[in-house]
């Protein structure tokens, strides 16, 4: 749910977001360590958990949500199998701090970007004399249409692409979510967020520290969401790909979404889980996400050593 607010940051709000960040980040399985990555369009922050030679995963959150949604899924198992490194993007609410003057405005500035986050992850994982390690590539929602966009003109750099209950990618969004969403995106406050968000969940029980946070970015300013097309995705069929939806989402119709995602990706896997909705399935689905990101090893594995080859015989 990317968000378009301008209002002006006080020291005192600005520090209560950032009290409200920390507590959810400290409700991550440690340590944890947080890093400031340099792209052309600012400072990114990235949060890092996991053994730090696993395989890397890079997981984009949705709008809003920040890179502290991914906690549970990290604790539910994806941080044993893999490096985790979450990103808060770039003047969303979070830690990531915009360039001035370099604003992302296009889909082809969210690929340059995450063209830089990815160099900086995966710097430690070669000497430098060959190409980069393929990664595997998550996101939820806003972050997934990020993901599959990037994924479409990107492919040899991935050796997964997990898509979880992706928005304006396989089908719209519903008139009754936009209309609901409305008064959050355009003057959002603590009050309208938690509606919202009791709403489109169905009153789910989300991480106290997540849904306060979620709070605080009432205030937070932001800038408005790069939107577009969406992602062309001729080429990405096969079982490197994994498509997770919501059953119980109130922004598009699940089954409709998965059976436009089985159409436009042959091969990929493509599942929807029942009984969960879209804004609390990193949340509340954490367990399954990270049993699929464990199955994913061993199909990205052969993913990336084929990504590694063609990157070799065109370096």
């Amino acid at each position: 749910m990317p968000r378009t607010s301008s209002t002006s940051s006080s020291a005192s709000s600005t520090a209560s977001f950032r009290a409200a960040y920390d507590a959810a980040l400290g409700r991550w399985p440690g340590p944890v360590e947080a890093v400031d990555l340099p792209t052309p369009f600012g400072l990114t922050r990235v949060n890092r958990c996991g053994p730090a030679g696993a395989p890397p995963l890079v997981l984009l959150p949705g709008g809003g949500a920040t890179s502290t949604v991914w906690g549970a899924c990290a604790a539910a198992g994806a941080a044993r199998t893999h490096r985790v490194h979450a990103v808060d993007l770039v003047g969303d609410p979070g830690l990531s701090v915009p360039a001035p003057g370099r604003a992302i405005r296009a889909v082809g500035d969210l690929v340059g970007w995450l063209d830089a986050v990815l160099d900086a992850v995966v710097d430690g994982l070669h000497d430098g004399s060959g190409p980069q390690e393929p990664v595997t590539l998550g996101g939820h929602s806003y972050g997934a249409w990020i993901a599959a966009h990037y994924a479409a003109r990107r492919p040899a750099r991935l050796g997964r692409l997990v898509l979880l209950d992706p928005t304006q990618v396989f089908a719209g969004l519903r008139p009754g979510y936009v209309l609901r969403a409305l008064p959050v995106l355009v003057r959002p406050t603590p009050e309208r967020i938690r509606s919202f968000l009791t709403w489109e969940t169905r009153g789910a029980a989300l991480e106290p520290a997540w849904l306060r946070l979620q709070e605080e970015s009432a205030r937070f300013p932001g800038v408005r969401p790069v939107t577009g097309p969406r992602p062309d995705l001729a080429g990405l069929a096969g079982p490197w790909v994994d498509v997770l939806f919501a059953e119980r989402s109130r922004c598009h119709d699940s089954g409709r979404a998965a059976r436009a995602a089985r159409e436009a990706l042959p091969g990929a896997r493509v599942d929807v889980l029942p009984g969960v909705a879209h804004h609390a399935l990193p949340l509340t689905a954490a367990a399954e996400i990270a049993r699929r990101v464990f199955q994913a090893v061993s199909f990205g594995s052969c993913r990336a050593s084929r990504a590694r080859q063609d990157l070799k015989e065109t370096a």
